[in-house]
């Protein structure tokens, strides 16, 4: 009688237990989509999930948040954004141009909130920066203007007889306009550059010794969600070779990088996170205009500087945002 009665009321406390999870609403699923690892970007979600918070989603209680990274293999990207459409989320976040291509591919109706490394008309995400268009609106760098100050700040570091050496990924969606924009700027300069290859780690120390045997004096490192998460070992083989070297975001000069100049890319994830939050009460990506970053710091590391024996000169540092020492 007594295992009767234990089943029968284990029985009505799982019906109980049904119903309540029925009643409840299910929360909306914000799916974030890069090409490079998760852990890379970190600190820069945590941006992301507070300006989301501000809008009035907290996540775990208000909306849930997935995420996939393809670890740098760009050819899961697609497979990736297939996932986070078959999981019917409400928005899709991507961090650079290559996942919100996928993210596009796998759902032309989907809303997505991308960030862009430059001009998102031209990579075909948007009709236009004041009018997007379709489903997808975000945050646009100004990521080839940028290239040429890095290149810029390159030339005053590296003497007039040696090149310039562009580290790029040649699988990465940005890769063919950095690299046309850093050719028009050695037209213009006069300053020989030397292109260098690399889409997976090893191909990077290859890189490396490749920089030597073309006697290049300093390294610019593109902007690409690969690179960005290989930057600690980037750094530190540009230390161990002697190198100075020019990256697009603050992360390189905190891992050991000499200098740094670009995007704010904290500022960027909260304007993403503000977009998230309209779109999730109801806002139509076609009528959120992209918007541009107008922020932009110099970080210099100072330590890595005495480390290679180099001596900044004192316009250089007195033009940084933050020194590192």
């Amino acid at each position: 009688m007594r295992r009767r009665e234990f089943l029968s009321g284990a029985a009505a406390a799982l019906c109980v237990m049904q119903r309540v999870a029925h009643a409840q609403p299910r929360l909306p699923i914000v799916g974030i989509l890069t090409s490079g690892p998760l852990d890379a970007y970190e600190t820069l979600l945590i941006a992301f999930r507070q300006s989301l918070s501000d809008a009035g989603y907290v996540e775990g209680r208000s909306v849930a948040i997935e995420a996939r990274g393809a670890e740098g293999h760009f050819d899961r990207t697609n497979q990736l954004a297939q996932e986070l459409v078959r999981r019917q989320v409400a928005v899709i976040v991507a961090t650079g141009n290559g996942s919100a291509r996928a993210a596009q591919a796998a759902s032309a109706t989907t809303p997505l909130v991308f960030l862009s490394q430059g001009d998102p008309v031209q990579f075909g995400l948007v009709a236009s920066l004041s009018r997007p268009g379709g489903n997808a609106t975000g945050v646009a760098l100004l990521a080839s203007d940028l290239l040429a100050k890095r290149l810029d700040l390159a030339r005053k570091l590296a003497p007039a007889s040696r090149p310039i050496a562009l580290l790029i990924n040649p699988k990465a969606t940005e890769a063919e306009p950095q690299v046309k924009e850093a050719e028009e700027t050695a037209r213009r300069s006069g300053h020989p550059i030397v292109t260098l290859k690399a889409s997976d780690p090893d191909e990077i120390h290859l890189a490396f010794e490749h920089l030597k045997a073309q006697g290049a004096g300093t390294l610019v490192v593109s902007t690409d969600a690969f690179l960005f998460g290989q930057r600690d070992r980037i750094t530190a083989l540009a230390i161990r070779h002697g190198v100075p070297a020019i990256y697009d975001r603050r992360e390189f000069a905190i891992a050991g990088g000499l200098v740094s100049y670009g995007t704010h890319y904290a500022d960027a994830y909260r304007r993403m996170g503000s977009y998230t939050g309209k779109i999730l009460k109801g806002a139509k990506p076609a009528d959120l205009p992209v918007e541009q970053t107008a922020r932009f710091e110099l970080v210099i590391n100072l330590k890595t500087a005495k480390i290679i024996g180099i001596d900044l000169a004192p316009t250089v540092l007195a033009l940084a945002d933050e020194v590192i020492e």
